[in-house]
This record gives C-alpha cells, structure tokens and sequence, in this order.
C-alpha cells in the first residue's frame, strides 16, 4: 500500500487542504493514479473518506513530518572508504531536525556557509508505533513503511566542525517521498541517486552493514521512537557535489523517485 501526504490544488472545493491518502492504480500509466483521502493519520486501520482524487491534481507534500530524523554514517562499506573513514564499530547515529524535512518537488536551498553540499541517497523507515528497546525479531512490528530520502550535506562544514549538527540539518536538508511504500522488504532493494539525469550512485541494501532490524533495535536500545519517526539507513557509494540549478532524483526499487532541484538560498 502507497501512503501519500498531499494538498489539493486550485480549483478544487478542497484547495489548501492537506491530508494523508491511498494511492492506487498502474504506476506505470501515470494517468490512472488516483488518491483516496483518508480520515486523519494513517497509523492503525486507513479510513477512507470516500472523497478521491486523480494524482496529477494534487500536490505531494513530505510523507510525514517526523518528530525526529535519526540517520547513521557510513553503513556502506564502501562508502566509508570513500572518505577515508573506516567503518565504525558500532553504528554512528546522529540526527537531522524536522525543520530540515521536504518533499517531492520541492527546492533544496544551497545554504551560504557552504562551498560543498553534496546529495547522499537513501532508504528511510518510517516507524508506525511507539517503542522502545525492540528486540530484532520483532522489529518488523514497528515498522510502518519506508519512502526515499536524500541526506543532503554540507561536507566541507562537516569536516571543518567536527560535529554534523550544521553539515546535516541545514532547512531543507531532508527531502523524503514521494510516499511510503508500507508492503516492502528492504533486504535487497536498488539505491539509485541521479544528477541532471546523470546516475552518480548506484548500490543495494544488501550491501548495508548493518540491516533495517538492527538499526532499529540499537536506536530504540536508547530512545523512544514515535509513529512517523524516520531512519535514514546510510547511503552508497558515489556520493558529490551538488551546484545551484541541478535537479537530484533518489530512487528505491520498490518505493519510486524523489526529484529536487537545487537553487541558491
């Protein structure tokens, strides 16, 4: 099942509104898209309103607004070894504000304290209850879905500071979408990243050090995860630059594709 956060446009009696919906119909015929508006969140059992929508009269806003964004680095072996860094001998969590979060379309400001942001493809998951301290075999029970995001980063600001807090959770630092795909196992799944149409990462999340279980099991170890919190689960090799007037497109095999373009702050 697809979960989408969308507002109708103009011209609808709905116009402004934002709510979360159903999407159904062919993928691969775009046309035959369509939302079915669902009564408040969609954690539990979906209720649909029975108000619909065709997909291409709706805006796709960020699948959820998390209360926290907790990523970790270099869970890509390759990727580590890229810049220079080993692979950590436990996972290296750190966390990207909700105020860094945006969806599908919309723009990735290049921030003015940085000459080198560059884009990092990834799997997210999108916790569906309240937990803490999951064991790994039951991890799949918290688990609500998992959409596309892109770990947008700042890395001469994080290699000059040391610390990540600025290089990652700049606004807009956080594009998630287009929606959260919540039938999907995350073992072996494509990681794309393209830049201007040109693919710039390429990799699987097989190739993950540690699996979605285990990051979920060693974060809720620590804290309390809400409905709607996000992990982002590490990016692939190949990450670079990003410069003002590119378009980044993110894909997961299974989800779809997350586009945005960059523009100066």
């Amino acid at each position: 099942m697809r979960i989408a956060r969308f507002s109708v446009r103009e011209g609808s009696p709905a116009a402004g509104s934002v709510s979360f919906g159903i999407i159904e119909g062919d993928a691969a015929q775009p046309e035959s898209l369509v939302v079915h508006t669902l009564a408040g969140h969609p954690f539990g059992t979906p209720q649909p309103t029975g108000e619909t929508h065709r997909l291409q009269d709706v805006r796709l806003l960020a699948p959820m607004l998390p209360s926290k964004i907790v990523a970790v680095g270099r869970n890509y072996a390759a990727h580590a070894a890229e810049l220079g860094n080993d692979v950590p001998a436990v996972p290296l969590t750190f966390f990207k504000p909700s105020t860094a979060v945006i969806g599908p379309t919309e723009s990735i400001a290049y921030p003015p304290f940085s000459e080198d942001v560059q884009y990092e493809a990834e799997l997210a998951v999108v916790i569906g209850r309240m937990c803490r301290e999951v064991p790994l075999d039951r991890v799949p029970e918290v688990i609500f879905g998992y959409t596309c995001a892109n770990d947008v980063t700042a890395r001469d600001v994080q290699q000059r500071e040391g610390q990540w807090a600025r290089a990652k959770g700049f606004d807009t630092s956080c594009p998630l979408g287009p929606w959260i795909e919540t039938d999907l196992d995350p073992a072996d799944l494509a990681v794309t990243c393209t830049v201007n149409g040109e693919t710039r990462q390429s990799g699987r999340t097989s190739q993950m050090v540690r699996s979605v279980a285990e990051l979920v099991a060693h974060i809720s170890e620590a804290m309390t995860l809400l409905p709607g919190d996000v992990i982002l689960t590490g990016t692939p090799a190949g990450v670079g630059p990003l410069n003002i007037g590119d378009e980044v497109a993110v894909s997961v095999e299974g989800i779809g594709t997350l586009a945005n373009k960059v523009v100066k702050r």
